[in-house]
């Protein structure tokens, strides 16, 4: 029987979600206590967190109280037979992640914001916004390493929501590539404190050099926070 597992998680003390040699990941985590592989709707990095992070799996049983077997920072919210035919990478139709700012430090939420610098202009980001929507290649901001065979993507919506202490950035997207988000955040920043004009966006989305776009944000701010399906 092939299970649906919607599940969250403090990426803070792990290598990402993706098994990979000498660092705890979440799926090897997961893979551990179902004694069977586990496939997720995408990897997240190292230090990077999910509200809503989907995984598929098969077992000839139903599976175990898994809450029971995790550790605190992960949690399964739910776990649903489906058919056959769905994967929890390939039938996305699209995700949402949230990137979190603060605007002063808070020892209760330093573990997943990032800062905002001294002299961060909220209008600028604003102007920059709406240059990153629609169907673009997005290999400027694509991370070394990504193995993506089709770097065309559609960022539906970039919006800047306020929250206490700060706010976030919510895009939502038919996909992304590897460190997309936050090479692209990376970006935004350097826009915000003028070290480069809004519409050098453009610029940048043309070139599809990866050396043109700003510095990669900290992982610690970015949130997977929904998967949509087919």
């Amino acid at each position: 029987m092939k299970y649906k597992m919607t599940l969250s998680y403090d990426g803070t003390n792990y290598g990402g979600w993706q098994v990979q040699p000498n660092r705890i990941t979440i799926q090897a985590v997961l893979e551990k206590v179902l004694g069977c592989p586990v496939t997720g709707s995408g990897r997240t990095d190292a230090g990077v967190h999910a509200l809503c992070q989907v995984a598929h799996f098969s077992l000839e049983t139903p599976p175990p109280d898994l809450n029971a077997l995790l550790p605190p920072d992960i949690r399964v919210h739910n776990v649903v037979p489906v058919s056959n035919d769905f994967h929890a990478r390939f039938s996305v139709k699209k995700k949402v992640y949230y990137y979190h700012f603060s605007s002063a430090p808070d020892p209760f939420n330093y573990r997943f914001k990032t800062r905002l610098p001294h002299n961060f202009d909220e209008a600028l980001l604003k102007k920059a916004l709406p240059l990153l929507l629609g169907t673009h290649d997005f290999s400027a901001f694509a991370g070394s390493g990504c193995g993506s065979k089709d770097p065309v993507k559609t960022l539906y919506r970039l919006d800047f929501a306020p929250e206490e202490g700060g706010f976030r950035l919510e895009f939502e997207g038919s996909g992304f590539l590897y460190k997309m988000v936050r090479n692209t955040v990376g970006t935004l920043l350097e826009v915000a404190t003028r070290r480069r004009p809004p519409e050098g966006i453009q610029k940048i989305l043309a070139s599809k050099d990866r050396r043109l776009a700003g510095p990669t944000a900290p992982p610690k701010g970015l949130f997977l926070a929904k998967v949509d399906y087919y």
